[in-house]
């Protein structure tokens, strides 16, 4: 075999596990973009090192191993990424103000097609796209790093507790002890189960539907209709998050009156619906970037709407165009 079919074979082998390892990274590290830079860390490592490579355990887990390790020093600064729900009570409409905090205050979206790879086993895709909803990936940011992998490996990825005994260079004990308290934090902080769309029934989909006719025609009373009377509604990167379908119509009419005659276009994003949310064009025909919307959905109600307004970030991760026409 040549040098540059062995380069090829190699670089394929390795590629063949990128998204897995970027759902696994960003579970981890809670960021999309982090996410990213650690596989692409891992990977430059594992081609660095491939001829020391022997064998001993499969690619994949001597992968996980590094990918680890990689997370494990990005974490050591002890930082932590949250949504705002985590970080305040709501706001009263009448106390509304648009605070931003920084970049790496918050929990990140992702697109599913960079972390859920395609799997055959319906079980084996709904625990995937069950560990990447926002909710579950902020809950993950309360564990101690090495908990964080221990849960993720062992509850999500079902390896058995000597496998992450050994890639973690610790006793089954060990793991199983890290396992319990992790378990037992989760409970405390992962909030109510969301649907996933793996894929929509059709009451789902008539459901969001009806959302994109209501918000897409600005009508609060069919908007109403829709939220659960608990739904909550946030906007990172500001810390204010609405409660309650009175204050978030109520916002919608007033600071946030700006979005009537917007335009949406499906997507998905941590394993649930999402929209790309388009503004009318200050500036001339069609429609600009506004936000990214990721949609909780749960008994026939949505119950979150949560909008990334960083859309130079967003719109580019996603795929998605940055102008939209008046046809579209």
């Amino acid at each position: 075999m040549s040098d540059l079919t062995a380069a090829a074979d190699i670089d394929s082998r390795l590629e063949g596990h990128r998204v897995e390892l970027t759902g696994y990274c960003y579970r981890m590290l809670g960021s999309a973009f982090e996410a990213e830079d650690a596989v692409q860390d891992t990977m430059v490592r594992a081609w660095r090192n491939f001829e020391k490579f022997e064998g001993r355990s499969s690619l994949r887990s001597w992968l996980y191993r590094i990918a680890t390790n990689v997370c494990l020093d990005m974490l050591n600064a002890g930082k932590k990424r949250a949504r705002p729900v985590d970080l305040t009570g709501p706001t009263p409409l009448a106390r509304a103000a648009l605070n931003p905090l920084p970049e790496n205050t918050w929990l990140e979206p992702m697109p599913d097609g960079r972390i859920l790879p395609t799997v055959t086993d319906p079980a084996e895709a709904a625990v995937a796209r069950e560990s990447v909803r926002l909710a579950f990936v902020a809950a993950l940011q309360h564990l101690p790093p090495k908990q964080r992998a221990v849960l993720i490996l062992r509850e999500v990825l079902a390896w058995r507790a000597s496998e992450v005994a050994e890639l973690l260079d610790t006793s089954v004990a060990s793991v199983n002890s890290a396992l319990q308290r992790a378990r037992a934090t989760l409970t405390e902080h992962e909030g109510e189960a969301v649907d996933t769309a793996n894929p929509l029934d059709e009451e789902q989909r008539k459901l969001l539907e009806r959302y994109v006719a209501a918000f897409e025609g600005y009508d609060m009373a069919a908007l109403t209709a829709l939220l659960h009377e608990d739904a909550v509604m946030t906007m990172p990167p500001f810390d204010l998050w609405l409660q309650g379908h009175d204050d978030i119509t109520g916002f919608m009419l007033s600071i946030g009156a700006g979005c009537a005659g917007s335009r949406l276009v499906a997507t998905s994003a941590n394993g649930t619906p999402a929209f790309a949310h388009y503004k009318p064009d200050p500036d001339g025909p069609g429609f600009v970037p506004w936000a990214v919307q990721v949609i909780d959905v749960s008994e026939g109600s949505v119950t979150g709407m949560h909008c990334f307004l960083d859309t130079p970030r967003w719109f580019p991760l996603f795929g998605l165009p940055d102008h939209l026409d008046d046809a579209a």
